[in-house]
């Protein structure tokens, strides 16, 4: 079903005319040129249905029969109570002494938390706000929901037994924690509205999360009624609380939240029995009595206008690729916009049958990476807003966990989970000193410079955390015999993320992934400190020319049958010395210096083969533990080898398996026998069994990632336009994709070949283009000869580039 949503999507952004069209609010017009996806009743679970969100306030529309049930998030509402400091109690040398002794006791203690309470809760976590209900009168039932991608919002229809139908829509302030539902006038001349019934369910009434929350010591949710606002204020032991309420008005139900201020929450007279508001519930009754439909509609109209007009128009001749990008733009929009929160592993859409996996938390070594990538290519560098400013805040944490934990002035380090105040989430030991987590968000920060050209970010943040990543590996590197008379760098203890977890075995020296996030910082220091004027250090080349690039391993452990061809007596990336890839496992981190550090070119002779080898066996061990978001990075992987068509064939892979029937991105699979991290097909479950789903926004995200990486390929010798054409891929057209250099490219092709690329240079600037065209091409109409396009451009300056043949 999802395929043929998919397809019917590709053909109305190809069709010449429109469809009808429905109004949204008073001041909505037809729109023939909308983009829609659907979803048909019913919708069984809160991350299988239609999504609305603004970075600040995410709403989830689900539900059977008569009832429509809006599930609804406020990212950021945080019981803070678990947070752990940056290793207290341990260095880098005593982590290192204790491993080289195998001492697994004194390695626990050493990570060991403070003792806490029995209602103390483990680590911070983040809480889903509650559900609106809204049933319909006797004899109606909702049929489908419609998403209207250039409006940003949702039309769901319901119908009786005679099929009359009643339509609402669900719209969404960009700027604030206000949504609306709005009936349109039916066939009972307008009062339908009036007919519904409203209920609204805090997160804390559902059986699993009161089971938790009881157990940390959080009082129940206080419910109110006030002023013609019903809703509820759910407080917290030392954070501050969260408001929920809603409002009818006339036609048009308006949905709100507030974070109030620690301690800030209503409370009941003991002497009256009347609620008494505190500040968070009248700053929520002040706004849903004060909200506005046009004014809302008008802003919400004109804010989706901007984002459209600003991303990449793409057309695919694959159906699930065009999915793939058209409503991962659509959440991006929704996840991360420059307005919103930071966002985490699940953003704003945040369930409230159970507490948020893994606490909603930021997971530093892939997942915000993941989420945040595509914002570079499709032109969208203000979504980096949130978090960048969240991480000046925590740059003197940073500074001081690098400084306490390596003994170094200037070094940095960022662990691989935390929660918003930078406070470590768990007790992982591997995670928390992998060190590549603070080396690929410097590598970020960098691209979003080179994207963008905005030297005032480098300044603040990029540069600092460029430093202060190598003077943390700077505080690990040890000189050690090359085997060949003289002296090469190596990294004693290092970590290839989640590879056995946290055992204690789960190290070794000189791990690929590391070394890769190492080049790739002392690669990009070097051009930051120029950009800057700052002085170039000597040690950043000292260590690119002296540091293994990865490490190899020629382990035989499988010859094959000859008919099979497989040998892997070639040397090929190891995870640490001595350590081959023993199983299948979601973290291709041991392949990063192909992507994403990119530090390694596989078309490079002198890496060909060990490349070509490495992926081999990566192949051979499979697929039977990976997880959703691992799918899209191992796409690219293929994408960088020049292996196209199984770069896309793994896509199509991930959307069948890792994607729920309501687009919901899932960190495991949606049925058995594909990854033994895997759920049971829920629709075939009995009635009442319990939902563990677990949506990421990662896996989505990268895939939008993984479709740019086919267009186009930012390398180290200049830009890639369709690098390696698909097979199939006979027509396809973009306009409008970012690059390094600030530079926005578009292409066309026909008949199975690229025909032209336009290239516009935003800010200036030398430019080094493969555009694909073949050894001669015409650019503005005079004739060049050569693949490859060098040129120094000015501000706004067009080049178009067209075939010859």
């Amino acid at each position: 079903m999802r395929n043929l949503y998919a397809l019917l999507c590709f053909f109305l952004l190809v069709a010449p005319s429109g469809y009808a069209f429905q109004r949204f609010g008073s001041t909505d017009k037809p729109d023939v040129e909308n983009t829609t996806l659907e979803w048909d009743f019913p919708i069984a679970r809160p991350h299988a249905g239609a999504l609305l969100g603004n970075g600040k306030l995410g709403l989830m529309i689900w539900g059977k029969r008569n009832r429509l049930n809006i599930t609804i998030g406020r990212p950021g509402f945080w019981d803070h109570r678990g947070g752990n400091d940056f290793t207290l109690r341990t260095n880098y040398q005593d982590v290192k002494k204790l491993l080289e002794s195998k001492d697994e006791a004194g390695l626990r203690k050493a990570f060991e938390t403070p003792a806490k309470a029995a209602n103390f809760p483990k680590t911070p976590f983040q809480i889903g706000g509650g559900t609106l209900h809204i049933d319909l009168p006797e004899g109606y039932e909702w049929q489908k929901a419609v998403l209207y991608f250039r409006k940003g919002a949702i039309e769901v229809i319901a119908k009786d037994k005679t099929g009359v139908e009643q339509r609402a829509f669900i719209g969404q302030d960009p700027d604030s924690e206000l949504a609306w539902i709005q009936f349109t006038d039916g066939a009972d001349g307008g009062n339908f509205g009036k007919q519904v019934r409203l209920s609204l369910t805090p997160s804390y009434q559902t059986p699993g999360v009161k089971k938790e929350l009881e157990k940390m010591g959080v009082q129940p949710p206080v419910s109110w009624k006030e002023k013609g606002v019903n809703g509820f204020t759910q407080s917290l032991p030392q954070d501050a609380p969260l408001s929920v309420g809603y409002r009818m008005k006339g036609q048009v139900v308006w949905i709100g939240t507030v974070l109030g201020d620690a301690g800030d929450s209503g409370s009941k007279d003991t002497v009256a029995t009347r609620f008494k508001p505190s500040g968070s519930e009248t700053r929520l009754i002040a706004s849903l009595q004060n909200a506005g439909l046009d004014q809302l509609t008008a802003a919400r109209d004109l804010w989706w206008k901007n984002y459209w007009a600003e991303v990449p128009k793409i057309q695919l001749p694959d159906p699930v690729l065009q999915e793939i990008v058209d409503y991962g733009l659509y959440k991006q929009a929704c996840a991360s916009p420059p307005q919103g929160l930071p966002c985490s592993l699940q953003g704003p859409f945040l369930e409230d049958y159970q507490l948020p996996p893994w606490s909603a938390d930021f997971h530093f070594n892939i997942n915000e990476e993941m989420i945040y990538t595509p914002a570079l290519a499709s032109n969208r560098l203000s979504h980096f807003a949130p978090l960048w400013n969240m991480m000046k805040y925590w740059l003197p944490q940073l500074q001081q966990n690098g400084e306490r934990f390596f003994g170094r002035k200037g070094a940095l380090m960022l662990p691989h989970a935390v929660d918003d105040r930078c406070k470590v989430v768990g007790t992982f030991w591997t995670g928390t000193i992998d060190h590549a987590c603070t080396a690929w968000m410097a590598m970020m920060a960098w691209q979003y410079y080179r994207y963008g050209l905005d030297k005032e970010s480098l300044e603040e943040l990029g540069y600092p955390l460029m430093l202060g990543a190598f003077e943390g590996y700077w505080a690990m590197l040890e000189e050690v015999n090359d085997g060949k008379g003289g002296k090469r760098f190596s990294l004693p203890v290092s970590v290839s993320p989640e590879y056995r977890g946290d055992a204690a075995n789960a190290w070794g020296r000189d791990a690929s992934f590391q070394l890769a996030a190492l080049h790739k910082i002392v690669r990009i220091l070097p051009e930051a400190a120029k950009a800057l004027g700052r002085p170039v250090d000597p040690r950043w080349k000292d260590v690119d020319v002296r540091l293994p690039p990865f490490t190899l391993v020629n382990q035989q452990t499988f010859d094959g049958d000859s008919w099979m061809n497989t040998n892997f007596k070639q040397p090929h990336i190891g995870l640490w010395e001595g350590q081959e890839l023993e199983d299948s496992h979601r973290h291709h981190s041991h392949l990063g210096s192909i992507y994403p550090f990119c530090t390694v070119d596989p078309n490079d002779t002198a890496y060909r083969k060990i490349v070509q080898a490495s992926v081999k066996y990566w192949v051979f061990k499979g697929t039977g533990m990976w997880s959703g978001w691992c799918v899209p990075w191992a796409s690219v992987i293929h994408s960088r080898c020049g292996e196209t068509e199984s770069a896309v064939s793994l896509l199509h892979w991930w959307n069948d398996n890792f994607v729920n029937e309501g687009r919901g991105t899932l960190h495991n699979a949606n049925k058995p026998g594909i990854s033994l991290l895997a759920n049971p097909v829920y629709d075939k479950l009995p009635a009442g069994t319990p939902n563990n789903e677990v949506m990421q926004l990662d896996a989505g995200f990268g895939a939008l990632t993984a479709v740019f990486e086919l267009l186009i390929q930012n390398r180290a010798d200049g830009i890639y336009v369709l690098p390696n054409l698909h097979q199939n891929w006979k027509t396809l057209h973009f306009d409008g994709i970012l690059t390094e250099g600030a530079f926005l490219v578009s292409a066309q092709v026909k008949g199975g070949k690229v025909v032209e690329v336009k290239v516009t240079s935003k800010k200036g600037g030398r430019l080094v283009l493969y555009p694909g065209l073949g050894d001669r091409f015409l650019v503005n109409s005079a004739e060049h000869a050569g693949a490859k396009l060098e040129k120094d451009c000015a501000a706004g300056e067009e080049l178009i580039l067209r075939s010859m043949e």
